[in-house]
């Protein structure tokens, strides 16, 4: 079944090619789909177009189609397009001529555009509480291990102390700024297309406030050209997103393998979360962090891809957009393996709080030397050479112990307040608006 299908039968080589992987993809929007046709036929119904009763029993039997969708019983059947196609069948087939009556007013067009933005506004919800689920977790482990010094790094080269409190909630204040980012994206999908139609909208005297309000959208995509120009340039914005949060995994993952092997030895893995060699029996590989680090440098490639697709087309609506789909959509479930696997490997890795009992790492605390001597009245200058010449002669004796109290270092690391910037930015996605509306309207 195909919406458009008039007379002629398109040659099956054609159809092949065209359709792709569009009935595959086009599983992950079935509820988000059916969620909208709600919203558009309860619109139809307020401007004539729908009567009460037929309103009624479209409803009814769309709440059972988006049930099964969200029961993972949704299938697009042979022979049909696309899961448009697919949602009119089974209404046509239930309830006759009145199933052929949802379409009135809109485009595949622009339906395709509020399906991919209902869509992403779900997953946007579900990488955002995983995120917060991973950031609860390193500020946990940031507190337990505050005391536990580690060497600190700059060219790779050991430099100054540092401590596995800084070390974990280092991360912990990353995945803040990256769900910054991720609520600005958020932003830009919750932006209601529907009714903009093929891009030019329709004659039908549309309310398009009445469906962004039924869809808990925060506006609508005003213009109804540039509603269709958001196709690939959201989904764009929103990898981009998806990217800060696996950059930062990625960052993590490099650390995890480095920091766990024997040359430095500063955490331990879990022995069920390693995998071995096939001739090497004393082996313990790092293999999630690595598939992690991989996974996330994949994940940062698709914002580019999706750019390379649409990125010299004009505007109005192209069949190449139709690709940034097998792109993109597998990209959250991705995001949240990853994250939810890290999050299980970081709660629990074994901390070495004995590092600093090797003398290489005697010399990291040369600045604390040279400090102590500023602070009781040496210019820093000539502090630095003093301790410079005492390294110089192998005369430097370290003081294991740290003493820094400023905001964020190792002695004040900021916990609560870093906490509480990521509940204000949690507060500011609003989920709860977009819960409540969507309840009202399917259920």
């Amino acid at each position: 079944m195909k919406l458009w299908e008039k007379s002629v039968q398109v040659d099956k080589d054609i159809e092949k090619y065209t359709i792709g992987r569009d009935r595959e993809m086009d599983l992950y929007l079935a509820p988000f789909d059916v969620m909208g046709s709600m919203a558009h036929i309860t619109m139809l119904e307020s401007i004539g177009l729908l009567t009460a009763d037929e309103l009624k029993v479209l409803l009814a039997e769309m709440k059972k189609i988006y049930a099964d969708a969200e029961a993972g019983k949704f299938v697009i059947e042979e022979g049909i397009e696309d899961v448009h196609s697919q949602v009119e069948l089974l209404l046509t087939r239930r309830l006759g001529d009145i199933g052929k009556k949802i379409h009135s007013g809109r485009s595949r067009n622009d339906q395709v555009l509020v399906d991919l933005k209902l869509y992403m506004r779900h997953e946007l919800k579900e990488v955002t509480l995983a995120v917060k689920s991973l950031f609860d977790m390193l500020q946990k482990q940031s507190e337990q291990y505050k005391n536990v010094l580690m060497p600190g790094y700059t060219h790779l080269q050991v430099a100054m102390p540092s401590s596995f409190g800084l070390w974990f909630g280092a991360y912990a204040e990353s995945l803040v700024d990256d769900l910054m980012v991720l609520q600005s994206a958020y932003r830009v999908v919750n932006r209601n297309p529907l009714g903009s139609a093929a891009g030019y909208g329709s004659s039908f005297p549309l309310n398009r406030q009445m469906t962004t309000d039924l869809l808990g959208f925060d506006s609508m995509d005003y213009n109804v050209v540039y509603a269709q120009m958001g196709r690939g340039k959201t989904e764009r914005i929103v990898a981009q997103a998806l990217g800060g949060i696996a950059a930062t995994l990625s960052k993590l993952a490099f650390d995890a393998c480095m920091f766990s092997s024997q040359n430095f030895g500063f955490i331990k893995l879990h022995d069920a979360f390693t995998t071995g060699s096939s001739i090497m029996p004393h082996k313990k590989n790092p293999d999630v962090f690595e598939l992690t680090r991989a996974k996330c440098n994949k994940i940062q490639a698709v914002p580019q891809e999706i750019m390379m697709i649409c990125n010299n087309l004009p505007s109005g609506y192209f069949r190449d957009l139709q690709i940034i789909k097998e792109v993109f959509l597998p990209t959250f479930d991705e995001l949240k393996d990853i994250l939810r696997m890290v999050t299980l490997m970081m709660e629990h890795i074994t901390v070495n709080d004995h590092i600093l009992d090797d003398p290489r790492y005697d010399l990291m605390f040369s600045v604390e030397e040279v400090n102590r001597l500023a602070t009781n009245g040496m210019p820093f200058r000539d502090a630095y050479k003093k301790v410079g010449l005492d390294i110089e002669a192998g005369k430097f004796q370290p003081v294991k112990q740290v003493n820094h109290t400023h905001e964020g270092s190792i002695g004040n690391l900021c916990t609560e307040q870093i906490a509480a910037l990521m509940a204000n930015v949690l507060a500011g996605f609003n989920f709860q608006k977009v819960d409540e509306a969507v309840e009202r309207l399917v259920r």
